[in-house]
């Protein structure tokens, strides 16, 4: 192999910036790092070739550990976005730079510099200098640049993101080419996924510093196995489905796969995708040649040239919803491509109705939750490890124990609690570390992959924050949601979302609905509306027609992921009603979003998360994070 990453870390401070990246690029092979910005992609170059140093890990470089050495005895061609070149220098003397340095003579030199011109098609242009070229050739250069002392591996950071579409696509087809003669082991950075296909042999996606496949661009495209991979690579159609013995139902039809057992979650479902040209529309259900989908409305068409993208709108199929989750989706959207000007698509207008049937299908694996338990040794940490079980058990993920403090990780399962934590999670895993336990537990956080924290608390009406100092931080600095775990329940039957003060947070809607749908839990939206002064007639206490609209959203969008839910709207203070609910409907969780941004002082604003946490005398979670 000709370039070896072995668990390759970098972090900046408490950012991680590259995660634990292992990756194998044989000799002569085009790799494509493909993924959005921030990702993590330039950094890895950087660190194969040395300007970077690493964290952790080792890089091989032809069988040669070259993690310790500087980038010049590395032998690493490096092409930057930006060009890099010698503004003050020719053509020729920029090519000739990095031969100058190593001393090599100069008729040798010049040998070099006229076969790499005649290569990158810039023969006759030695002279001129980089401000007289084109952007496209003055990438030539930096490309001829660090190809000139023959480097045994080619390095390219985004080399065509300056450019226009047309030179971009012209400037891909002469790198594949000069890449293909010379035989030289490359790695090309991109956020381009025209580009990855056609450039690439094996296309590596890379999401927040972690490596999460690797593949040809057919595989990928076709048979992916994460969802990011799925909805990154191109248009995708993604639908949750139920595992049966050798099939994966989507609503009442029933697809052959007999993967489909090993793919699917402890709910028993599986992601189906469909890409757009896997689908065909028919005016009528016997025009369709394999299975139907379903009839749907068609919303939009889109006229991209070569292809037509056809939205339509599938009613409802039972115990089968979109993903990624959409907040007060309604019905199952779909993008069908046909070829413009063929199989009728001239026919197809917005408003009519068409059935969609199916070409072609690929089942991926669901992700179970994966929570993460912190815990300090506490009395209060038992019911977290109860709580943790529980969920454990109803959603079939993985637990990651965080013991912070001085004693072992395996000291806080020798309880009651932690035995039955044990029993309940077949993926557990355990860590130790010193410190403050909500700081640990960010760390912990930035540094893994998790979903939901869980971590102890009690609760004490009479005082202003009777959680422990760890959640009341994580509750304001969590990038995932939080979990403060108190009277153990034996169950999580009945969930209390609380929507108070604004709109309804969406992705407390979203979060819940996962979380609801794996306990089978049935959910309450409540909306609590304030006044100042109280009503005078009962048309004052009414809700506005919006307010209404907004929480009706809400319930569809949990009735839409398969979740058992109702709306109801109380008037009073914020925090005294959502406890006086919660205690008159014997709810087992109570959910709230964290509403604050973590920049401002609390004083700014009430913290209606922080008081519910500290006066609740059961679990409350508090939804923080970004929609996905």
């Amino acid at each position: 192999m000709s370039i070896v990453l072995y668990d390759l870390v970098k972090r900046y401070g408490e950012q991680t910036v590259v995660d634990h990246v292992t990756l194998e690029v044989a000799d002569g092979e085009l790799f494509v790092l493909l993924g959005p910005s921030g990702s993590g992609k330039s950094t890895i170059l950087r660190l194969i070739a040395g300007l970077t140093p690493v964290t952790a890990g080792r890089v091989f470089l032809h069988g040669r550990d070259v993690t310790d050495l500087p980038p010049q005895q590395r032998g690493c061609g490096f092409v930057f976005q930006n060009y890099a070149l010698f503004r003050h220098m020719t053509v020729a003397e920029n090519i000739e730079f990095g031969l100058v340095v190593r001393k090599v003579p100069p008729p040798e030199r010049a040998k070099r510099r006229d076969e790499l011109l005649e290569l990158v098609g810039l023969a006759g242009l030695g002279r001129r200098y980089p401000g007289q070229l084109s952007g496209g050739q003055q990438q030539r250069v930096a490309v001829a640049r660090a190809l000139a002392f023959a480097p045994s591996v080619l390095l390219l950071d985004e080399p065509f993101g300056a450019l226009d579409v047309k030179i971009r696509s012209q400037l891909r087809q002469s790198l594949k080419d000069i890449q293909r003669r010379l035989g030289v082991t490359t790695i090309l950075v991109t956020h381009d996924q025209e580009e990855a296909f056609e450039l690439a042999d094996r296309i590596g996606i890379i999401d927040r510093g972690r490596l999460l496949e690797v593949g040809t661009p057919d595989q990928l495209y076709h048979r992916p196995q994460h969802e990011f991979v799925a909805t990154f690579l191109g248009n995708a159609n993604l639908l949750a489905g139920t595992c049966e013995p050798d099939r994966v139902r989507l609503g009442p039809l029933s697809l052959p796969y007999p993967g489909a057992m090993s793919q699917m979650d402890a709910e028993g479902r599986a992601e189906v995708l469909f890409r757009p040209e896997d689908l065909v529309l028919a005016p009528e259900r016997n025009g369709l040649n394999g299975p139907a989908l379903g009839a749907g409305v068609v919303e939009q068409v889109t006229f991209l040239g070569p292809l037509r993208h056809v939205r339509v709108r599938l009613d409802p199929l039972p115990g089968t919803w979109p993903l990624p989750l959409r907040y007060g989706e309604e019905g199952i959207p779909l993008t069908v491509a046909l070829l413009s000007g063929a199989n009728g698509t001239e026919e197809v207008r917005v408003g009519q109705t068409v059935w969609v049937g199916i070409r072609r299908f690929h089942v991926l694996p669901r992700i179970a939750l994966r929570l993460l338990i912190g815990t300090d040794g506490s009395s209060e940490a038992e019911h977290a490890l109860y709580l943790a079980a529980r969920l454990g058990q109803d959603t079939g993920g993985s637990a990651t124990v965080l013991m912070v403090g001085e004693g072992r990780a395996e000291e806080a399962l020798r309880s009651h609690a932690g035995e039955t934590l044990k029993t309940a999670v077949a993926d557990l895993h355990l860590k130790a570390r010193r410190g403050e336990l909500g700081a640990e537990i960010l760390r912990e956080v930035a540094q893994g992959e998790y979903d939901l924290v869980i971590l102890g608390g009690q609760a004490d009406p009479r005082r202003p924050w009777a959680g422990s100092a760890a959640a009341e931080r994580l509750i304001r600095e969590s990038p995932i949601p939080v979990l403060v775990a108190k009277t153990p329940r034996p169950a999580i039957r009945r969930v209390l979302l609380c929507l108070a003060g604004g709109e309804p947070g969406k992705l407390d809607v979203m979060f819940t609905a996962r979380l609801a749908r794996r306990t089978g839990a049935m959910v309450t939206l409540l909306h609590v509306h304030q006044d100042g002064e109280p009503a005078d007639t009962p048309e004052d206490a009414r809700p506005d027609p919006w307010l209404t609209r907004q929480l009706e959203r809400g319930r569809l969008t949990l009735l839409g992921q398969g979740v058992r839910a109702e709306a109801k709207i109380r008037l009073g203070a914020v925090v005294d009603e959502i406890l006086a609910e919660a205690a008159e409907g014997d709810y087992d969780l109570i959910v709230v979003g964290g509403h604050i941004p973590s920049h401002l002082p609390a004083v700014l604003e009430r913290d209606v998360a922080a008081e519910v946490v500290a006066q609740a005398d059961r679990p409350v979670l508090v939804v923080r994070g970004k929609l996905p």
